[in-house]
Parts: structure tokens; sequence; C-alpha cells
């Protein structure tokens, strides 16, 4: 019984969260005879709830044979840069955050369990975006992990007038 509630709530949580990442490219890394290479991919993806944030994540991607036919456990290995491409106003959400932050983006890198995902944080002190990016299990965490911040700038006319 406890198995099948934890199960309906991930399903339920990879179902929730549906921001999806543009592949922008990638790189093969491991030539294999059989099936796909081991590859990086370049992938991006805008915050859901921050209008004017693109965050760009590369991951390591498993070939061959299981890799192809989605059987295979992806490694650990991410990097994340995230960026303001326009002018960002936040939500009181954003600026009343959990200190553990909030998920806004979640991709699965093995059949079952594993997923990477990218937790946001908001530094009111400084005025910045944080995006924390780690891949976990749900039976063991992963100390891997990458961070990415986004100081909150004046954007458009606001920059460099000098009135």
């Amino acid at each position: 019984m406890k198995y099948k509630k934890l199960m309906a709530g991930l399903l339920l949580g990879a179902a929730s969260l549906g921001v999806h990442a543009e592949q922008i490219g990638s790189v093969d890394t491991v030539f294999k005879m059989f099936g796909p290479d081991h590859k990086i991919v370049v992938e991006a993806f805008d915050d859901p709830d921050v209008k004017n944030v693109t965050c760009y994540i590369s991951r390591a991607k498993t070939g061959g044979i299981k890799g192809g036919l989605g059987l295979a456990e992806d490694t650990s290995d991410a990097a994340i840069s995230c960026q303001q491409v326009g002018a960002i106003e936040l939500t009181d959400k954003i600026k009343k955050g959990k200190s553990e932050g909030e998920v806004v983006f979640q991709k699965r890198t093995s059949l079952v369990f594993k997923k990477l995902q990218v937790v946001r944080f908001y530094d009111a002190k400084r005025n910045a975006l944080i995006y924390l990016t780690y891949s976990d299990k749900v039976v063991d965490g992963s100390p891997k992990n990458a961070i990415s911040a986004v100081p909150i700038m004046p954007w458009g006319e606001e920059v460099g007038s000098a009135k």
C-alpha cells in the first residue's frame, strides 16, 4: 500500500510539471556499434513562473541498445546556466518562496525512479534568482549538482538612460 501511494504521488507530480525542454544540440561522446552513441545533450527551457528567464541544461544521455529503447539509466552529470532575456517582474508568490525552493523543471533519466530536477530559489537580499539542478532517485540521492544565479537587472529603456 505504501509503495502504491508513493508511485501515485510520483506520477501525479511528474504529470503536473508540464515544462518541456527544447533540444538545442548535442555532441557524441562515445561511439556505440549498436544503437545511438552516448551524448551530451544541450536543452533550453523557460521558467514557467518567471517571464524572461531561460535556463540551459547540458546533461549526459546514455546510448547503446538500452539507451535507444529508453531502458538505460543516464548518469547524474549535468550543468546549468540561466539568463535574463527580458524584463523580469516577480510575483509575491516567488518573493515569499519556500526555503526548500520550488521545482520548475523535471526530466526522467531512467525508466522509473531517477530524474533530473531544477529548483528555483529567490535571494531577496541580493535580488537574484538561483537555479539548482540535481539528479535524484527515490532510494538514493545524488551529490552531483550545479547552480546558476540570475541577478534581476533593469531591462530595455531603463538600462543606460542618462536622464
